[in-house]
């Protein structure tokens, strides 16, 4: 599969290519901040085929976080690209920044212990309090 996409404004663009290792929706706490309190929708990626081709994103990994993610956004419109764990050889892209989002397919909704009353789970989705067998 072969990805593209970037921010609002145009200034940082991606590509990535490869076998989707997840596609999802993470309802974390953590996502929801990030997200203005929707779920996070992603597709993992392997991190081997992603690049940027365009424009360099600034990063943001909280400091009081043991294992913290790294965030890559646009410094000049904010739009929030991709999400880097430590030890997780992908990269994590957001699906409202692909050039065609209806390449995204969920599998499932994980961090299901954080839901909000009104996130939505399309029906028949597999569930997840936190991670698959975690």
């Amino acid at each position: 599969m072969r990805l593209a996409g970037g921010c609002y404004c145009g200034e940082v663009r991606y590509v990535a290519e490869g076998d989707p290792m997840m596609q999802a929706q993470c309802h974390c706490r953590e996502c929801q901040y990030i997200s203005g309190g929707a779920p996070n929708t992603f597709i993992a990626m392997p991190a081997a085929g992603f690049s940027y081709i365009t424009g360099h994103p600034k990063q943001f990994t909280r400091k009081d976080l043991e294992r913290a993610v790294t965030r890559e956004f646009c410094a000049e419109c904010g739009t929030h690209l991709v999400t880097k764990v430590p030890g997780l050889p992908a990269a994590i892209l957001k699906v409202g920044t692909l050039d065609e989002p209806k390449q995204f397919h969920p599998q499932m909704a994980i961090y299901t212990c954080d839901k909000q009353e009104f996130h939505a789970i399309p029906a028949g989705m597999a569930t997840f309090e936190k991670l698959p067998a975690h």
